[in-house]
């Protein structure tokens, strides 16, 4: 008789740990993982346009079979992201097989073409998975992106409608900036900008310089320098390299919310209530999305924090709920 599944651990926040921004700074900086780092290995994958993407492995070989999770960075992060290196780890100890694609510019080394990426970039999402599945016929495939991975995951599977099941098993966003607009303007000002602002433009506007410098016209480098926030980064860089009109059309075009009806296959949205990057009052509901859709929404946990246990925390909850999911759905 088959056993019945077990529920999924709700997130609560210890009370060492209270409030939005420090359930979002301690668990990046000091919070430990459940097992040590796991060895990688690179693989440098060329695309299309004569560029590069750099996927990270883990290094020990898995069972016969395996599961394979690919998951999607957040804006600026990598595989050495704590959260990234907390899922590789539940990978390795459950025996999983796990691939951290890198996006462009954010491997240690400057890409060549005149191309970043960014919160919509859907069509590298597709490329890379469809690298993935052709690599591994044989392994049931799952996807999961965190901030702006995860948003970029969501609309490459709205995308793709009906199809997207038929590359993937299921799919899941974490701590997903949704609406960009709302997101934004929640990190542009206050404690907000003095923490993650200024921390995404000391990486992003270097980069930026140095792809114009490289590509003469490509954009104005004397906006970029003047950029003090990601509106006005994305405005002078990320839209116009990208096809957008502005920052505010990017931000329209490439938010995942508007869409949430069109997913056709099984999905786990996890916002955290307190996230200082997304306003819990944008958040979506249930009639929202389509019946695929699984939202979660606990009150704490701040943005990829979702730390537990005694200070300074463990970083276990998150990928054994992302785990449960792919094994069981819910």
């Amino acid at each position: 008789m088959p056993q019945p599944t077990p529920p999924a651990i709700p997130y609560t926040a210890p009370r060492w740990l209270p409030g939005g921004h420090l359930q979002t700074v301690v668990p990046a900086l000091f919070s430990r993982q459940v097992a040590p780092a796991p060895a990688l290995r690179r693989e440098r994958w060329a695309t299309p346009d004569g560029d590069f993407i750099d996927v990270d492995w883990l290094a020990a070989p898995a069972p016969p079979g395996a599961p394979l999770l690919v998951l999607f960075h957040g804006l600026e992060g990598s595989s050495q992201s704590h959260y990234a290196q907390a899922v590789l780890a539940a990978c390795a100890a459950r025996g999983w097989q796990c691939a951290v694609p890198h996006f462009r510019g954010c491997s240690g080394e400057d890409n060549l073409a005149p191309r970043a990426y960014h919160s919509g970039d859907f069509l590298e999402i597709d490329w890379m998975l469809q690298r993935f599945a052709a690599a591994y016929p044989g392994a049931e495939l799952f996807a999961a992106g965190v901030s702006l991975g995860g948003n970029a995951l969501l609309r490459w599977a709205q995308e793709q409608g009906d199809s997207a099941s038929q590359r993937v098993r299921a799919i899941a966003a974490v701590s997903a900036p949704l609406d960009l607009a709302a997101g934004g303007r929640a990190i542009a000002s206050g404690l907000s900008y003095q923490i993650y602002t200024r921390m995404f433009l000391r990486t992003l506007k270097p980069k930026a310089l140095r792809m114009i410098a490289r590509h003469p016209g490509l954009a104005d480098p004397a906006r970029v320098r003047r950029a003090r926030d990601l509106g006005a980064f994305d405005d002078a860089f990320t839209a116009p390299i990208h096809g957008f009109r502005d920052a505010a059309d990017y931000w329209a075009r490439a938010s995942s919310k508007p869409h949430l009806k069109r997913l056709r296959l099984p999905t786990l949205i996890l916002n955290a209530r307190n996230d200082p990057f997304q306003p819990a009052a944008v958040l979506p509901g249930a009639d929202a999305t389509s019946d695929w859709v699984r939202l979660e929404q606990p009150a704490h946990g701040g943005h990829v924090g979702f730390a537990q246990g005694a200070a300074p925390g463990r970083l276990d909850w998150l990928p054994q709920r992302l785990l449960h999911f792919f094994a069981h759905g819910v």
